[in-house]
Order: C-alpha cells, then sequence, then structure tokens
C-alpha cells in the first residue's frame, strides 16, 4: 500500500495527483487487517459487569479483554470518541473494584485476535515481506507509559513478539498513535483460519511480564520482555477508564486515514466468528409446523447462516423452553450451511408443539478463535 497522500488533502493545492494516487484512494477496501476497529458491532450486549477473568468476546465483536486476578471491571460499547474523526463508537474498560498491589503473574490487557487467512498479504517468512503500520485511538484518565504487542503464533515452534511503547502524556484526551511494525523475513504467519496473531494492549502487569526488554523487532516469546516499559497500573483505582477505537493495522510504512465501511460490512465480516439468532419470542419457529410427521415424532427448521463462518460453530441458545413436546435441540454439521432447530415429542404427532422466549432469548453459533 503506497497511499502516504490522501487525495482530500492534495485536492485544491495546486499539486499533481498521480495515476498512483487515484489507485490507493479508489482501491482502499480491505486495507485494514483488523475487523470491527471502529467497534460499531456489538451482537452478544452493549456492556457487561462484574467481568474478573476476560478471554472471550462478551460485547464488542471481535474484542477480548484478558485479565487475571487484576480487579474487577465493567466493558462497554461507548459513544466517547475523538471529535471529526467519523467514529460513533468505542470500547471502554472501567475499573470496578481496584487492585493497588498486583502479584507477578496478574495482568490487564485489551486483545484482538486474527485468523492466518488475513494476514498472508504481509508475506512473512519470505524475502518480499511487507512493513506495516498500526494505528488506533485511545483515551484514559491514567496518564503514562503504555505498551501494544503484536504475537505470531506460530504451530510447532515458538511463537514471536514484537512490542512498542506509547505515551498517554494528557489525561482525558483522545490521542492518535501511530507504530510501525517491521517485516519479518524469517517467521511465516500460519496460512489457516485459526488464531495465528494476537494484539495485546497492556494496561496493568505484574513483575512476570515487565521485567525484561521491550522488543521493537521480531523475538522469539519471553514473557518478562510483553509489556516491558509499562509504567501505569489501570486497576489501581476505580476512577481508571481506558477506551479505544480506530484500530487499523495496513500494509506499508505510513498510517493512513481510518477507513470507515458501511454497517452491513463490518457486521458480515464479525458474523464469521459468530451469529445470533432471534430475539425469540412466544410459540416461535415450530408453531409453523402443523401438522408435523405422524410417525416418527419429529420435525426441524433451518436457518441460514450469513455468511461462511470461519469453522465449524459450536450452536447454543438462552434460556429457550419448549411446550407440547419431550425435548428440542440446535446443531450444525457445516460452517458454511445452516443452524438446525429440531424437536420431538414422544408421541404419534408433533402438532401444535412449540419454543418459547421472552422476547430477548436467542440462539447463538460460535466459532470464535
Amino acid at each position: 500500500m503506497s497511499n502516504a497522500r490522501n487525495l482530500a488533502n492534495l485536492l485544491g493545492t495546486g499539486t499533481q495527483i498521480t495515476t498512483a494516487d487515484i489507485a490507493d484512494e479508489v482501491f482502499l477496501s480491505n486495507k485494514n487487517i483488523i475487523k470491527n476497529g471502529a467497534m460499531v458491532i456489538a451482537q452478544r450486549a452493549t456492556s457487561v459487569t462484574g467481568d474478573t477473568a476476560g478471554g472471550s468476546v462478551k460485547t464488542v465483536d471481535r474484542m477480548n479483554p484478558e485479565m487475571n486476578a487484576a480487579g474487577t471491571w465493567t466493558q462497554s460499547q461507548s459513544t466517547d470518541v475523538p471529535s471529526g474523526q467519523g467514529f460513533v463508537n468505542s470500547f471502554k474498560l472501567d475499573c470496578t473494584t481496584a487492585d493497588a498491589s498486583l502479584a507477578a503473574n496478574d495482568y490487564v490487557a485489551f486483545g484482538h485476535r486474527i485468523e492466518g487467512l488475513d494476514l498472508q498479504r504481509l508475506n512473512y517468512g519470505t524475502s518480499g515481506a511487507k512493513n506495516s503500520v498500526l494505528s488506533f485511538w485511545v483515551k484514559t484518565n491514567k496518564a503514562g507509559n503504555y505498551v501494544v504487542g503484536v504475537q505470531n503464533v506460530i504451530t510447532g515452534s515458538t511463537s514471536k513478539n514484537c512490542s512498542f511503547l506509547y505515551t498517554v502524556s494528557s489525561a482525558n484526551t483522545w490521542q492518535k498513535i501511530e507504530f510501525p511494525i517491521p517485516a519479518d523475513t524469517v517467521a511465516a504467519f500460519d496460512n489457516d483460519a485459526n488464531q495465528t496473531a494476537i494484539i495485546y494492549w497492556w494496561l496493568a502487569v505484574g513483575s512476570n511480564y515487565n521485567t525484561g526488554t521491550l522488543r521493537t523487532t521480531w523475538t522469539n516469546n519471553v514473557s518478562a520482555d510483553f509489556a516491558a516499559g509499562l509504567n501505569v497500573n489501570l486497576a489501581d483505582s476505580t476512577d481508571n477508564e481506558w477506551y479505544i477505537t480506530g484500530i487499523q493495522w495496513e500494509e506499508g510504512d505510513v498510517a493512513t486515514p481510518f477507513e470507515h465501511e458501511d454497517f452491513g460490512t463490518t457486521l458480515a465480516k464479525c458474523q464469521r466468528y459468530y451469529v445470533q439468532f432471534g430475539p425469540v419470542s412466544s410459540q416461535s419457529v415450530f408453531r409453523h409446523f402443523n401438522p408435523a410427521y405422524a410417525n416418527d415424532c419429529y420435525c426441524s427448521a433451518n436457518q441460514s447462516f450469513p455468511v461462511e463462518m470461519r469453522a465449524i460453530p459450536t450452536v447454543a441458545y438462552t434460556n429457550i423452553t419448549y411446550q407440547n413436546a419431550d425435548n428440542w435441540g440446535t446443531s450444525s454439521a457445516e460452517k458454511h450451511q445452516v443452524l438446525t432447530y429440531s424437536m420431538s415429542t414422544g408421541a404419534t404427532t408433533i402438532s401444535g408443539a412449540y419454543i418459547n422466549g421472552n422476547g430477548t432469548d436467542y440462539a447463538y453459533a460460535n466459532a470464535e478463535i
């Protein structure tokens, strides 16, 4: 990506516009490796309280806060955003129970996990490996030095890490951070749909994670190096909060303006990992089967996934009950086909059987990494 010059900044300046400038502007689509970097999709919930472990997506899609014995947190989709940048949402972490004295293995981090298929454009592990740039907007009440690191999770070998220090100089002020990520000609990213890279924004760590050396080039993982230079503990007060939005990882040497996608495009990208069906209301789905199969006492209904999922998903449902039947369930045997609802009665007819929900219950398919 050579888009160091933005057309909007060139127009009216008298600067000659080249075909390369036009091509870069026209073909910006999908330059961002990050999915949902503007934090606009939150299929599961917009707020979750009492989080002490993290490790999974609970609110904003594709975003994974991770904690280990370091306070209690509320995570949420926020409307606090940098002014004039086109953002409408950010991700917020809010400390609700403090831990001012971290044990050696304690930590709080914000993570984003990336599958290998999305990283092949960087040509890692070859002589043609490409430089890239990570940029994001961040805001917190706690000024100081923070660390963000990228890990290459290599199957069957030692994983590698590359980290950078950034300084929040003004409390409660949105700040754009940019880091060049050097190409790695030695270790490739795995070319599959599994977790291949993780970006960690380190927010509080014990001594097991910050007593080493900050590695700004690709180096074999050493835990003590991960957050070397971090001098804040975001878990030390219930006044502490941290926001992030506009995450972009792109090929090239210069960070370009954030690429805002239409809502439907971002939703479809997130549904590769998680999709929710519902809400389920009273006498839903099976009320349409009348009569069903009189001899085998069974009926089923299929609901297509909107996109092919990353892998065969885990399917389940929340608090949904059934009537006039002896069981019901959900299943999926394919990542690209359908969610199947099934019900049986143990009688000679299933006429009148249905599932019940309270209007907020739902079925879901989960293929997160």
